[in-house]
């Protein structure tokens, strides 16, 4: 598997995580000291990991048999860091998200994300 399939396996794993509320998915995808950052309602949302979590397990899953929006704009990797640009989908809303991603013993995580909401 190529570096970008690599990133890319961990862009899908991060959505269908949000779509399923898997906590477990959204923690393998992501870093522990991961940030998540837009502005929502108003104001600049700031959320650790945790807090993303507690965020997408409270809107719960989307529609059982229904298949997460999911377009990969761009992909870029340079050693061991990446960045990705995606478009999804999440409670109803639509999102782009800028993705960093850094291997961390061997294994491609997101370190950060920056997100706008597109109204």
């Amino acid at each position: 598997m190529s570096e970008e399939q690599s990133v890319e396996s961990v862009v899908h794993l991060y959505v269908d995580g949000m779509a399923l509320a898997h906590a477990g998915a959204l923690r393998k995808a992501f870093h522990p000291n991961a940030s998540i950052i837009g502005n929502y309602q108003g104001k600049v949302e700031w959320m650790s990991l945790n807090e993303f979590i507690d965020a997408v397990a409270s809107e719960g899953p989307t529609v059982a048999g229904s298949q997460p929006l999911i377009q990969i704009e761009a992909i870029d990797v340079t050693g061991d860091a990446a960045t990705v640009k995606v478009v999804d989908e999440f409670a109803g809303m639509r999102f782009s998200d800028y993705l960093s991603l850094l291997k961390v013993e061997g294994r491609w995580m997101i370190v950060n994300k920056v997100y706008h909401l597109h109204s």
